[in-house]
């Protein structure tokens, strides 16, 4: 099971998403993110591109560490996803 952490800015563009949640039964970050939009479809395409890769404006870090889509996740694996900001 991991515990995942998402942007604030995903949370007014799905009902019901929650900023924290448990993702059961994801090896990998691509396996969580692919549980995500299970539930809320759409949310994939939101974080990534149809290579498949992360988008560039999307970090993703997996106990503290820079991660991919490949990313293995333990048991209570900490993933958090991070939206980067940007403007003038």
């Amino acid at each position: 099971m991991a515990d995942v952490h998402l942007p604030m800015t995903l949370v007014p563009l799905f009902a019901g998403l929650p900023r924290r949640l448990e993702v059961v039964d994801a090896p990998t970050v691509d396996d969580a993110i692919g549980r995500l939009d299970a539930q809320w479809p759409g949310l994939r395409d939101r974080l990534c591109e149809s290579g498949p890769t992360i988008r560039p404006h999307i970090h993703v870090y997996v106990d503290r560490e820079r991660a991919g889509l490949e990313t293995p996740l333990g048991p209570g694996s900490r993933v958090d996803v991070i939206a980067a900001i940007s403007g003038g």
